[in-house]
């Protein structure tokens, strides 16, 4: 089955930057648009970042436009979100989704992991 696991998430200061990873198996990773969402403390979880099967595009939240960056190495099963200029407000608990179907776009109900914890201080 599908499995995902990130890593990477730490206590970093205000301005700092954070590597995020998430490892893939279970199927082929690069038949899949994989993305990164968020769930800050109280809320509702959020979208973050996508990019599609290969790597020509991404998307972003306009929260993290010019900051974050996603890539995925699909030789490595790999997914990453490169985070800079952090802000208290990216404080969250991390996700990484892989579309349960489609090759552009991460879609309804994609396979979720189990999340890793950000916390950005003042």
């Amino acid at each position: 089955q599908v499995q995902l696991v990130e890593s990477g998430g730490v206590l970093v200061q205000a301005g700092g930057s954070l590597r995020l990873s998430c490892a893939a198996s279970g199927r082929t990773f690069s038949n899949y648009a994989m993305g990164w969402f968020r769930q800050p403390p109280g809320k509702e979880r959020e979208f973050v970042a996508a990019i599609n099967w290969s790597g020509s595009n991404t998307n972003y939240a306009n929260s993290v436009k010019g900051r974050f960056t996603i890539s995925r190495d699909n030789a490595k099963n790999t997914l990453s979100l490169q985070m800079n200029s952090l802000k208290p407000e990216d404080t969250a608990v991390y996700y990484c989704a892989q579309s349960a179907r489609n090759a552009a776009r991460i879609g309804p109900n994609p396979y979720w992991g189990q999340g890793t914890q950000v916390t950005v201080s003042s």
